[in-house]
């Protein structure tokens, strides 16, 4: 009985460990990271209260699963701190709209944005290209699409 004790005292947080380190590193080579850094250093918070684009600041980082998110002030980064998952953008920061359509991975205008269900979705939005407005003509089924194809890419 010790020795199952003493095994499972040392397994199960070796295989926690390791599994962590699987998703960090799953994270890292799957999202939209320039330098490590999400959004292209936007604070992901400031979407949710201020329903805009606020650019973050190198001083205020928090490192999760392995992406690095600024933050624009101090209470921003608390409160991303209390639950990160909520405020992360779907699909790894990549573009929604290309998630759904192609299931491809294109970059994002981090100001080009919609909360939907409490999410946080990016889309690109360059030379007179903003997919925002072609997502909003058929978002749920766009939606339905992109959340199956990030689980074929993510997993």
């Amino acid at each position: 009985m010790k020795k199952v004790l003493l095994l499972s005292a040392f397994f199960f947080p070796t295989a926690a460990s390791l599994f962590a380190q699987d998703v960090t590193a799953l994270r890292k080579k799957q999202f939209n990271l320039e330098d490590g850094v999400a959004i292209q250093g936007y604070d992901p918070v400031a979407y949710f209260t201020q329903n805009k684009a606020v650019k973050g600041s190198k001083d205020l980082a928090v490192s999760f699963q392995g992406a690095v998110y600024y933050f624009s002030s101090a209470d921003t980064k608390e409160t991303f701190k209390k639950n990160p998952a909520k405020y992360e953008p779907e699909y790894g920061g990549w573009c929604a709209y290309a998630m759904g359509a192609k299931g491809t991975k294109v970059e994002i205008d981090p100001e080009t944005f919609k909360i939907i269900d409490g999410k946080l979705f990016l889309f690109y939005n360059k030379y007179l290209n903003n997919t925002l407005k072609t997502w909003n003509k058929d978002e749920a089924g766009l939606h339905a699409k992109a959340d199956a194809n990030w689980q074929k890419t993510f997993h």
